[in-house]
């Protein structure tokens, strides 16, 4: 029990609780999201090779594609992508300020830059923030990767922290009773200690640690009991799909992800690893973009079959684009000055493109879009009041997207 404690400090234990029905009613003011999947190419996924195909030698091997939507063509590494973007809007004209990794993520996730001083919220805590859990048996937020350098709750209570998922295949570690214990057994003990830590509580019920460590348990608990739990079994799928989504990581954490958000979590973010290709980009890209094809595309199907496309915005993101011209190594650079982005459901345009870059994909032309404005365009699909100050711990104020305005066109 305590190593599960330990890491369900993502269990949202605000005292609210809205369902996805009740946050329907947010939806005119932005799209018509509920939730958010959001998929994250950790390194810099090249816009060039997927979502900004151009002509000429910036193309070196790769090939344009048609796809479901008239007049949007995408790398020929997405073949089953171009099958359903009549779902989506792919956004050309990103640009950030950030260039290398860490700032570049970091950036991303909370539209801040990094600094040593303090640390922001990412969207999922933000949504949890204004909208609190969507259920209040199962984490408000939930990260599916390995990565390290995701930025959590930032200054906001460490309960709004998304819980970590290394292998989606493995479901969730010690979230059982040990054996030979039963449910009354167990819940005597909670109350022994709980009377123990009474007086400890009261005399520091305003330090903030104190009362996520206290919640982390509580939360533990409730995830324990609540039938919903089986969310985070997939063999309760059919194998066919299970091979749909693909047998790698990545694309089992987007089959968990939809089972999570169909089950009222807010947010749930699946990384896939290994885009810094300065060598060998076209070797190492359609790897990676055979992972990504596959899993994405499913998601789409999977979610507009079931009905929860239209209230689910899927984003897939990354930090920076990579440099139209290839080098000696027959990689691409960092290149965070033009690159692109993808959205579908909630909410937004199907067939849709948004802005554009130059004939090499080496400069903006039309509609330039900042990281801040590409948050906010995510806060405007799920309704959130972007305009609302919260103040940081040390009482300095902030808004979910800095100053970030969010993108109206993408709206249907």
């Amino acid at each position: 029990m305590a190593c599960t404690a330990k890491t369900m400090l993502g269990v949202g234990l605000l005292p609210h609780f809205l369902s996805r029905d009740t946050l329907a009613a947010d939806s005119a003011k932005g799209g018509k999201a509920k939730s958010v999947i959001y998929l994250y190419m950790d390194g810099g996924m090249s816009h060039v090779d997927t979502l900004d195909p151009k002509t000429g030698d910036v193309m070196g091997p790769t090939k344009s594609i048609k796809t479901s939507a008239d007049g949007i063509q995408l790398g020929e590494y997405l073949p089953q992508t171009a099958k359903v973007m009549h779902h989506g809007t792919v956004v050309r004209s990103l640009s950030s300020t950030q260039g290398a990794h860490e700032q570049g993520n970091y950036f991303m996730h909370t539209s801040f830059q990094l600094r040593g001083t303090i640390n922001h919220p990412s969207m999922g805590a933000w949504l949890q923030h204004f909208r609190g859990p969507g259920n209040p048996t199962l984490p408000g937020s939930v990260y599916i990767g390995n990565a390290s350098r995701h930025p959590g709750a930032g200054f906001f209570s460490p309960e709004l922290a998304p819980l970590f998922v290394n292998n989606p295949e493995n479901g969730l570690k010690d979230i059982e009773l040990q054996q030979g214990m039963t449910k009354t057994e167990h819940s005597a003990r909670m109350q022994i200690a709980a009377d123990l830590d009474a007086a400890f509580m009261q005399k520091f019920a305003k330090q903030r640690n104190v009362t996520a460590h206290s919640g982390a348990y509580d939360g533990a608990y409730r995830m324990m009991a609540s039938a919903d739990i089986v969310a985070f079994d997939l063999t309760q799928e059919s194998q066919p799909l299970r091979d749909a989504y693909g047998k790698d990581a990545f694309g089992q954490g987007c089959l968990l992800a939809r089972r999570l958000v169909e089950r009222g979590v807010r947010f749930v973010e699946v990384s896939l690893h290994g885009w810094d290709t300065h060598s060998n980009n076209f070797t190492a890209t359609p790897d990676l973009c055979a992972q990504l094809d596959k899993a994405l595309a499913t998601l789409v199907n999977d979610l507009h079959q079931r009905g929860l496309l239209q209230d689910t915005l899927v984003v897939l993101a990354t930090e920076f684009g990579r440099s139209p011209k290839i080098n000696q190594s027959l990689g691409r650079d960092h290149y965070p000055l033009a690159f692109s982005s993808a959205l579908f459901g909630g909410g937004v345009k199907g067939g849709f493109v948004l802005g554009s870059t130059d004939k090499r994909a080496e400069e903006v032309e039309d509609h330039k879009i900042g990281i801040p404005d590409f948050n906010a365009t995510i806060g405007k699909a799920l309704g959130l009041p972007l305009e609302e100050v919260v103040m940081s711990p040390s009482a300095r104020p902030f808004t979910l997207a800095d100053k970030g305005k969010p993108v109206l066109e993408v709206f249907a």
